[in-house]
């Protein structure tokens, strides 16, 4: 049997923008994508702590550096930019290995999206 654990989080990132002409998707700055252990076209789920909306996607590698934090396509309706989000990936492993699992969590800087 397997059970579904978190394995990446990215907790409090700023949204910078919000695109709705785009072809769906999350736009994440690679650095915070690189630190988390989270990859291009990754599912990630998607909390909004301004308005509550829970939502899922995939992810686009953004640059390196930029801090940006971007809901393209119909995700632009759930977020504003200055939203204050969390991103979480889950992984499927057995209950033996979840509970010597240690997931990727990361706490970057709200006001830049920057590492700390």
């Amino acid at each position: 049997m397997f059970i579904e654990v978190v394995k990446s989080k990215i907790h409090r990132v700023t949204v910078t923008q919000a695109n709705l002409n785009y072809i769906g998707s999350i736009t994440i700055d690679e650095d915070l994508m690189d630190a988390a252990n989270i990859i291009a076209n990754e599912k990630v789920s998607i909390v909004n702590n301004n308005n509550g909306e829970r939502f899922e996607t995939y992810v686009i590698k953004g640059e390196r550096g930029s801090g940006v934090i971007c809901l393209n396509g119909a995700a632009a309706r759930k977020v504003q930019p200055g939203d204050i989000v969390i991103i979480m990936a889950y992984a499927l492993m057995t209950p033996e290995e979840a509970k010597s699992f240690t997931p990727a969590v990361i706490f970057p800087d709200t006001a830049t999206n920057k590492l700390i």
